[in-house]
């Protein structure tokens, strides 16, 4: 059997301090954010999936809910904001308090992006309102652990935790507007 080369960190790789280097640190953030992102646009309920689309449509939604645009709009920012948050955590010393607060944060990456499945294409509103909570738990023990490590990092994620808990209002009014018009 040849030998292969092993993926071992090499010394342009690890920064003297214990990080990742600013290219491992990118590539890594850019892959987990991309890859939640790519789930999420899978899922969309766009012209793409006029089925998706006419189901969410076609949906009792409380007047507070946005325009599509606004979705549009707001998820780019929040994952943005998440992806740099990340990438500063990743350059940070590697620590328990830094890998906790990345473990959380790849925990909140793979939530939003499984939650899309979970709503748009298993249509499955309760469990789905219920990750939006789970996501807000998930979402402030992130914020806390990266704020404990760097600053800047806890602070780009309480926009994403803003936006966690008017979901899980907006997801839990569908629900229940969809379990009343099932009951009649």
């Amino acid at each position: 059997m040849p030998d292969l080369p092993l993926p071992i960190p090499s010394a342009d790789t690890l920064p003297k301090d214990g990080g990742l280097s600013r290219p491992a640190a990118l590539a890594i953030a850019v892959a987990v954010l991309g890859a939640s992102a790519l789930i999420g646009r899978r899922n969309a309920p766009d012209r793409s999936h006029p089925r998706i689309r006419r189901w969410y449509q076609r949906l009792d939604k409380p007047g507070f809910v946005p325009p599509d645009a606004v979705f549009g709009a707001v998820w780019p920012l929040l994952k943005t904001g998440l992806a740099v948050g990340g990438y500063r955590l990743l350059r940070q010393p590697a620590t328990a308090p830094r890998n906790a607060a990345l473990g959380l944060w790849l925990i909140n990456g793979a939530l939003i992006g499984g939650w899309s499945d979970l709503f748009f294409r298993r249509r499955a509103l309760g469990p789905s309102a219920a990750l939006w909570g789970a996501m807000v738990v998930t979402g402030t023990a992130h914020a806390v652990a990266a704020a404990r490590r760097d600053r800047v990092a806890g602070a780009l994620a309480l926009p994403l935790l803003a936006w966690l808990g008017f979901a899980t209002v907006m997801a839990t009014d569908i629900w229940r507007r969809a379990r009343r018009g099932s009951d009649d």
